[in-house]
């Protein structure tokens, strides 16, 4: 580092994204990523706006906005765009926390560093043994709150009845819910904004709309918390979303039954791709996202993570001492999956 940067800043971790090699080809299966293109109708509204790049994208989003107020059965006033959900997981952190905040210690990890660099004072709430989030650490905490539904990397899901126990007994608090996997088979509490003024529901295009690549998220929330994030908003860059990126957005919505077909095919395929780690001795969390999060008694995580790097193959894992046994697999098409699967059995089988 230099000899310039802020002394508060020093020994902040930085957030470190997935892998994203291209000096060899790889099956990616590392980041949570759509194995699936956005359909063609998305690709051709991106071209028929790329002739007006010297323009200013609209800094409301207004079109965007209402497509996705009518898709969630809210009000315009209780929706903001962000560049990518990560931004806006970001602004919440600068507008709501100056008191603190709690979330479990194995989830997003953008959490911890989002705190640090707000000097946003944050716990680190352990889940239990089975890797589950313990309701009465949340319920009646007296703090603000931010939890992962589905949580990542586990994958596994609270019910909106949780959400709404947890948003009723902290009425002074926010309590913030990030939704980037929820359609993968969890529920969306977004109905519960009504409701609760202090939940705000945050989500994105990246995973379950197949735009990682165009960084788009949205949260939906009631009118006076979301006035604060366009606060934020226009506080740091009024432009944020780009015009290509909202014109895929818009059609994107229009699209939805091609998503929603995708999603239901993720969703098989996990569950294929779960029957067959289990036949080879694999444990796994009930997963509700687009990805297994697992461990093998007879590999450690980073072996497996290498062995399968070396054969072509991308998964991810951590080194954090409660799961560095286990690893993160997206879900990839049926044909990757089946690869996969054949590549860890010939790596369990080099180990006998």
């Amino acid at each position: 580092m230099s000899k310039f940067l802020s002394k508060r800043f020093t020994s902040m971790k930085a957030y470190v994204p997935g892998e994203q090699l291209s000096n060899k080809k790889y099956i990616k299966l590392n980041t949570n990523e759509s194995p699936f293109p956005p359909p063609e109708a998305v690709e051709n509204a991106a071209k028929s706006e790329a002739g007006r790049v010297n323009l200013y994208p609209n800094p409301d989003g207004s079109g965007l906005i209402n497509k996705l107020a009518e898709l969630y059965g809210v009000k315009p006033e209780n929706v903001v765009i962000g560049n990518g959900s990560d931004e806006l997981l970001a602004f919440t952190f600068h507008a709501f926390f100056d008191a603190g905040v709690i979330f479990p210690d194995i989830t997003y990890g953008f959490y911890p560093v989002y705190a640090q660099l707000y000097s946003v004072p944050y716990l680190e709430i352990p889940l239990r043994d089975d890797l589950t989030i313990d309701l009465n650490d949340y319920i009646g905490a007296g703090k603000n709150i931010i939890l992962a539904n589905p949580n990542a990397p586990t994958g596994i899901a609270l019910t909106p009845e949780n959400i709404e126990e947890i948003a009723r007994s902290n009425p002074d608090h926010m309590v913030v819910i990030d939704e980037a996997y929820v359609d993968f088979g969890a529920l969306t509490t977004v109905k519960l904004i009504h409701e609760y003024q202090n939940l705000l529901v945050i989500n994105t295009f990246s995973k379950s709309r197949s735009m990682a690549g165009a960084r788009l998220g949205f949260a939906i929330g009631s009118a006076p918390v979301i006035e604060d994030l366009n606060k934020m908003k226009y506080s740091f860059n009024p432009y944020n979303v780009n015009r290509l990126t909202q014109i895929m957005g818009e059609k994107a919505l229009e699209e939805e039954e091609y998503f929603i077909e995708k999603r239901r095919e993720i969703m098989s395929t996990r569950e294929y791709t779960a029957t067959a780690l289990k036949k080879f001795g694999f444990l796994l969390t009930p997963s509700s996202a687009n990805f297994l999060f697992c461990k093998h008694p007879d590999i450690g995580g980073y072996e497996l993570y290498s062995g399968l790097k070396n054969k072509g193959i991308l998964i991810r894992h951590w080194t954090k001492p409660r799961i560095s046994d286990y690893v993160r697999i997206t879900i990839g098409t049926k044909e990757q999956m089946d690869t996969l699967t054949k590549t860890i059995e010939e790596i369990l089988n080099e180990k006998k």
